[in-house]
């Protein structure tokens, strides 16, 4: 025995590296194997009524460093416990208008943790509309969807979801609320705008598949919005309630395209929007998150999806509002109309407890309720969850943050870049601001107040427009940079105004997004800062190049501009992208994506090859 334990001791210890490498998670494509249906089978049978209600709920964790005493950390921890959550959607946390990006380390072991405390493996979700860069710093940077479309590339379209999956992956997400199918053909409309490729259905049709079998490759489920369209309405579902008023016809040619597309390419889940549609749903009070005639019916039946139905945020003021007096009902009616996995309550305990309820007295049938958990079941074991549920933090630094792919993401940026209109009179900007010889003490070339930015933002203290900023005194040193935002646009205009009339050439970058539950959300700018946009046109319209970073359709509001670009993003790559732009550093070849009315039809766009201004401090001519 004293020499046989010796050399059991040293099996056990050669082995161990092997067993460490099999806890963690395999990433790869999706696939529901015969062991795997066996689990998901036997673990609905074993749980009880009150886990196989927890299993179809989903609700926010906050991706950030937490001590296990922390008190967020154990309210989640909690409600694992007492209301058996089987899902996470994965965020961060904001600070007014400042979105407080976490670390991918620390997303990942925040990840780990609660995979450990809990009893069934979790599903853990998120936002990753531009990629995992939409939480997370430290990974690669992409530009939003209707940049795509105007580059109009399906290949690049691919990649984006399969880098966006494999840093997903990575940092323990399973599952993005991605590709946005809504085809954006309302330039009034303040939520959608941006996020989707496009207004062609086909298009966006094709942007969409090719999204979805990138994704899939890398082992990423992936999920199309807002069913059954939410691109023609003009509100915002977060904050009320918005209508999609197309007849029948309209929605088969226009609007439901995209999604029939995504189902027969195999997307994983659908998200209903809660928006009404008259033309499928008569009833007033029925969006279509708690409509049966368009989830049961027209996604499920007609559409023929067999994949998992998850409504979109249940605390969203489009639905919140049907059920004041009753909060608990949203959750049970968004159920017993199709759908399987309920995000984001507005309150947990009454919306867990609600559902209970109905089941216990048959208003929900429990074959219902298991038809919904066995989808749950099986999505995880399709994801090897039931065999590893963790993430090797030590693959973080080979995975995440490539620097192929970061070029990647400036790439598609600058294809993007789309130029709408040119007087032939200030495009391409000079680098200018030193002389050539450039030694020390010798006398700077007299340029100050010759090059002017301003730049508008919803926001100045936010990070738009400071990598613009960057890369524009990058190349002219001396240029002036004004920052303008609601809050100060009234008190500087004379300043601005004053410095517009000094200056040679003016660049007036406009940041106007998509932002979810903004009060008063517009894609127009606020009268303040439009008012000195107009300000500034009226006294310099001829020399002043306007770049649209986001909103593409801003020029319809400004029938002044005579030179026009648009990049369709606020992200930093955009913001590089332009400035290259501006300075004739790339080529300009993006083609609208969408009508911008009065000005351009889609499709439009002045392709530029590179052509790079003399004068420069560089040695470029």
């Amino acid at each position: 025995m004293r020499k046989i334990f010796p050399a059991l001791l040293l099996t056990l210890a050669l082995s161990l590296p092997a067993f460490t490498v099999d806890k963690y998670q395999r990433p790869g494509p999706a696939r529901l194997t015969k062991d795997g249906e066996r689990w998901a089978v036997r673990t609905l049978h074993k749980l009880t009524l009150e886990e196989k209600i927890g299993q179809v709920f989903m609700i926010w964790c906050r991706a950030s460093f937490l001590n296990v005493e922390n008190p967020e950390y154990l309210q989640w921890r909690e409600a694992m416990q007492k209301y058996h959550i089987g899902s996470f959607a994965m965020t961060v946390h904001v600070d007014g208008p400042f979105l407080l990006r976490s670390e991918p380390y620390e997303e990942a072991a925040l990840a780990n943790r609660m995979q450990r405390d809990s009893k069934l493996p979790l599903l853990f979700a998120a936002d990753f509309e531009r990629g995992v860069s939409t939480r997370l710093m430290g990974t690669t940077v992409f530009p939003h969807a209707m940049a795509f479309g105007a580059v109009g590339s399906r290949e690049d379209v691919e990649k984006f979801g399969r880098i966006s999956a494999q840093e997903a992956r990575a940092v323990g997400i399973h599952w993005n609320f991605f590709p946005d199918a809504d085809v954006n053909s309302n330039p009034a409309n303040p939520i959608i705008n941006t996020r989707s490729f496009g207004e062609d259905p086909k298009q966006v049709g094709d942007l969409v598949t090719a999204y979805i079998r990138g994704a899939h490759a890398a082992g990423m489920l992936v999920t199309v919005k807002h069913f059954p369209g939410h691109g023609d309405t003009a509100t915002d579902s977060h904050l009320g309630v918005a209508s999609v008023s197309g007849d029948r016809a309209r929605l088969d040619s226009v609007e439901l395209p995209p999604f029939r597309q995504a189902i027969a390419a195999g997307v994983d889940s659908v998200m209903v929007a809660h928006v009404t549609v008259p033309a499928l749903d008569s009833d007033p009070n029925h969006v279509a998150t708690i409509s049966p005639a368009i989830v049961s019916d027209l996604l499920e039946k007609q559409l023929g999806f067999k994949g998992l139905i998850v409504t979109d945020a249940l605390d969203m003021a489009g639905l919140t509002h049907l059920f004041a007096s009753n909060i608990g009902r949203a959750a049970v009616e968004a159920f017993k109309a199709g759908n399987d996995l309920l995000l984001i309550p507005a309150d947990l305990p009454a919306s867990y407890n609600a559902m209970l309820q109905a089941v216990k007295s048959g208003e929900i049938p429990r074959q219902r309720l298991d038809h919904s958990v066995l989808k749950i079941l099986k999505i995880k074991a399709s994801l090897g969850l039931h065999e590893a549920r963790l993430v090797d933090l030590g693959a973080l630094p080979s995975v995440v943050g490539k620097p192929e792919n970061l070029a990647f993401g400036q790439q598609v940026a600058d294809a993007a870049v789309t130029l709408v209109r040119d007087n032939g009179k200030v495009l391409p900007l000079k680098h200018v601001g030193t002389t050539a010889a450039g030694l020390p003490y010798m006398t700077r070339e007299e340029t100050h107040n010759q090059t002017l930015a301003v730049l508008f933002s919803d926001d100045m203290r936010t990070d738009s427009g400071r990598a613009f900023g960057r890369e524009f005194r990058a190349r002219v040193p001396d240029a002036r940079v004004i920052y303008v935002d609601p809050r100060v646009a009234a008190g500087m205009s004379d300043d601005v105004l004053k410095a517009v009339d000094e200056a040679q050439t003016v660049v007036a970058a406009v940041y106007v997004i998509p932002t979810a539950g903004k009060v008063g959300n517009s894609m127009a700018m606020t009268d303040v800062t439009g008012s000195l946009l107009q300000r500034l046109l009226d006294h310099a319209a001829a020399k002043t190049a306007v770049v649209a970073m986001g909103n593409p359709y801003l020029a319809a509001d400004f029938p002044k501009i005579e030179n026009y670009l648009c990049t369709f993003s606020n992200a930093t790559v955009s913001e590089i992208g332009a400035v290259k732009a501006l300075f004739g550093e790339i080529a300009i070849r993006g083609h609208l994506p969408v009508t911008i009315p009065n000005v351009a039809e889609r499709g439009a766009g002045i392709e530029r090859p590179p052509q790079v201004a003399s004068g420069g401090q560089d040695g470029h001519n």
